[in-house]
């Protein structure tokens, strides 16, 4: 009989608050599996990496890791660069065996979440403004990936269409367009008595505290107009009910990605050029480094993910490089660079590209 484990794979921060939230989510999910030894660890900027993770489920007898991406969608790092670490992980120890679980993707216990999350920051001012007359505006991370950010705008609509505000715009923190800056100067042109900014992030960082600079720095210029900030999803109980529920997927055999949308199987439009190109990881060089501090885990899951279909789903290295702009600074939540496949419009003006004027 095979001793099974979890392993929770997340993507690291250079940000000390960041990690302290992923814990927090890694803590939640190991007690809603109490069954399974637990652990977790980092692609790139913190420790413990995602190897000591593994390391630590071996020395406690497991032989089979039930492995699922922190993250919120499938882009690069859950498709290429988690992959990777997990399935040279397994070739490096026979007889440890890694399943890979799927993203949360578009989940109703997420958008629950969400709801709770905008409920709140309604609640903190006193004047009543009818939903009506609320502008929702729903910021991603933007990835390369088209299919991860098209579920922005599906979790956006649904949203405000089961919200009922008055009108919902998206905007991404970097890679894909709009940028937060020209996301905030379209919404302010639409005539509403409140903007709503809510990041659909799973934990702070960089690139959160960023978004709500932007904000800031859009109501000083707008003051007629009421601004408020949602918290990001972080430790919300219905977060960690989904991370549990795919891990049990794995059990059921039901944790396939998307892959009819997948640009390296389907020809997306714009991406044509990326179908059966090699997905591996490019953060070899990154894991380990950026708070300075080593962390230590209580759980996590890893993945060598073996879709059913026999898509082995390393997918593209999106490396959700988010610019999350003030003025378009271009600033990057890695400091390192890579090479990166160009998407279909580098130089779009709402977007990260080198003709991006600085301005808001």
């Amino acid at each position: 009989m095979s001793k099974i484990g979890v392993m929770v794979c997340g993507h690291g921060s250079r940000d000390e608050e960041a990690i302290t939230e992923f814990q927090a989510v890694a803590r939640g999910i190991a007690q809603r599996l109490p069954e399974f030894p637990a652990d977790y660890g980092f692609l790139e900027f913190a420790r413990p990496i995602i190897r000591d993770g593994l390391d630590a489920l071996r020395k406690q007898g497991v032989t089979r890791c039930l492995a699922v991406p922190g993250m919120l969608f499938a882009a690069g790092h859950a498709k290429d660069d988690i992959p990777s670490v997990l399935n040279k992980y397994q070739a490096d120890h026979p007889g440890f065996h890694i399943e890979y679980g799927r993203d949360l993707a578009v989940d109703l216990k997420l958008l629950r979440a969400a709801r709770e999350r905008i409920e709140q920051a309604e609640r903190t001012v006193s004047r009543k403004v009818p939903r009506d007359e609320t502008l929702l505006v729903v910021v991603g991370r933007g990835t390369s990936d088209p299919d991860a950010n098209s579920n922005i705008s599906k979790v956006a609509r649904m949203l405000w269409e089961g919200m009922g505000f008055g009108w919902t715009e998206v905007c991404y923190s970097g890679v894909a367009f709009p940028l937060v800056g020209p996301g905030l100067e379209h919404a302010v042109k639409l005539g509403y008595k409140r903007i709503i900014v809510f990041p659909y992030f799973l934990f702070t960082g960089v690139l959160v505290k960023r978004i709500y600079d932007i904000t800031d720095e859009m109501a000083a210029l707008h003051p007629e107009i009421e601004f408020l900030k949602a918290s990001y999803l972080n430790d919300h109980p219905l977060v960690l009910d989904a991370f549990a529920a795919r891990v049990r997927e794995i059990l059921d055999g039901d944790n396939a990605m998307n892959c009819q949308m997948c640009k390296y199987r389907e020809q997306a439009i714009g991406y044509e050029a990326e179908v059966g190109r090699i997905q591996e990881s490019h953060h070899h060089h990154v894991e380990g480094i950026g708070t300075g501090k080593a962390h230590r885990h209580d759980h996590g899951h890893d993945h060598h993910h073996h879709g059913h279909d026999g898509h082995h789903h390393h997918h593209d290295h999106d490396h959700d490089h988010t610019h999350a702009h003030v003025h378009h600074d271009h600033a990057h939540d890695h400091d390192h660079t890579h090479t990166h496949f160009p998407p279909p419009f580098p130089d779009h003006p709402h977007g990260p590209g080198k003709r991006n004027p600085e301005r808001l």
